[in-house]
């Protein structure tokens, strides 16, 4: 690569741009163009930049000012008809496990006049709205009574259970939404404490209980499997949940209907992320991880009207790999591209992802992405990751913001 770009991109990302092409026109060659913007803000030019290069963070703390949206509306695309629009960026709730939380802070609110002005732009026939923490939005509601008025259909992506009213429910329902997804994450209390998750099991239960009650066709939990030190003990108490789950299903005279409220728990493997607490942690065996999918599939089984799918465990290994291998794996991506797939390359290469995955990271152990800055300070990983070993949870980014808060270590944003 010749050289990336840092953080987002609403500002000093098209200056790059501009700076480039007046280069290209002066005549510059390539490695005098390397030279000339190796140390630009936001700009990580290997083996060129001073590091670790600094994030770039649009804006001030505040709303967000430039909130991203889907380039094109097509038949053909994968939303199919959808505009894809950013609600919030970031998450104020630190989930230990999520790059997002720790990478996007401060987090932060599209403002409701963008959001309409982007709307009638594009004029979609359907809108979706994208974020870490939809219902924590103060505009959500009349921003969907909006699109309503504007004969916009709408979707959402998850949603927190404590954020989940009867109000919003009922008007989800008026206007046609048959789905409803959640996040759980983690199988037991103690695994939700380790990930910092801050979710009130009966906010949960109660979430599931409104579902039934106002007729949600298809209800979707999401679920993390593969954590550090987990038990089948974890996994007992998912298996009680469940039951308990079902039984609120059926209490519910929308629940008692025919077409009663499908559930689908979807499972995926976890992969230790970089830039969070879990940077340091090592990731479950392919073995562990098929035989805890074979268990869940069993344990769901049982129950009618209720699915289970997961991931493919090597696909998350192989992820893993990706993510937090450095320079090491650089000949494994050649062989994958020469030989046409990841199976045979990982036969052919004389590297162990053992190392790369299997083991547990000292404190001071230097990673291949340190020569990125996201402005959270690493001290503050490690206390974290400390605490997840201990199951303590600890607080999220305060409302108050970063000037009142020296929690991780995150300065003010500045475009200075």
């Amino acid at each position: 690569m010749d050289l990336f770009w840092v953080g987002e991109a609403e500002e000093h990302f098209l200056n790059l741009f501009e700076t480039v092409k007046q280069l290209v026109f002066d005549g510059l060659g390539r490695d005098d163009i390397l030279e000339a913007v190796k140390d630009l803000p936001g700009v990580y030019a290997p083996g060129r930049s001073k590091t670790p290069v600094r994030r770039i963070v649009s804006g001030k703390p505040g709303p967000l000012t430039d909130p991203a949206f889907s380039c094109f509306i097509s038949g053909t695309a994968a939303f199919r008809d959808t505009l894809l629009l950013e609600v919030n960026r970031g998450c104020p709730y630190g989930c230990r496990f999520c790059a997002a939380g720790f990478i996007y802070r401060p987090p932060r609110h599209a403002r409701l006049d963008e959001l309409k002005r982007i709307v009638e732009l594009a004029d979609p026939p359907k809108v979706g709205l994208v974020g870490t923490a939809l219902t924590d939005w103060p505009d959500l509601l009349p921003f969907l009574k909006w699109l309503h008025e504007k004969k916009k259909k709408f979707s959402l992506s998850s949603m927190r259970a404590d954020g989940i009213t009867e109000e919003l429910l009922t008007y989800l329902r008026e206007r046609g939404i048959r789905t409803v997804t959640l996040a759980l994450e983690g199988a037991s209390e103690r695994l939700r404490r380790m990930m910092s998750k801050k979710l009130d099991i009966r906010d949960f239960k109660n979430a599931v209980r409104l579902c039934a009650r106002y007729g949600v066709n298809h209800l979707k939990l999401y679920l993390i499997a593969g954590w550090p030190g987990e038990t089948d003990e974890d996994y007992t108490e998912l298996a009680a949940l469940l039951e308990e789950i079902v039984a609120i299903r059926s209490e519910e005279p929308g629940g008692r209907k025919k077409q009663f409220m499908r559930i689908t728990i979807g499972v995926s493997s976890l992969v230790p992320k970089p830039f969070t607490p879990f940077q340091w942690a090592p990731m479950m065996g392919d073995a562990e991880l098929n035989a805890r999918m074979k268990q869940l599939t069993r344990m769901a089984k049982p129950f009618k009207g209720v699915t289970l799918q997961h991931d493919n465990p090597f696909q998350a290994r192989l992820q893993g790999l990706l993510a937090r291998g450095g320079e090491e794996v650089a000949d494994f991506i050649q062989l994958a591209a020469e030989q046409g797939g990841w199976k045979k390359a990982l036969k052919l290469w004389k590297g162990d992802p053992a190392t790369i995955l299997d083991r547990e990271r000292a404190r001071d152990e230097p990673f291949p992405w340190d020569v990125i800055d996201i402005g959270v300070n690493r001290e503050h990983l490690w206390k974290e990751w400390q605490r997840a070993k201990a199951a303590k949870v600890s607080p999220g980014c305060s409302a108050k913001g970063c000037a009142q808060c020296a929690g991780c270590g995150l300065e003010t944003p500045s475009n200075e």
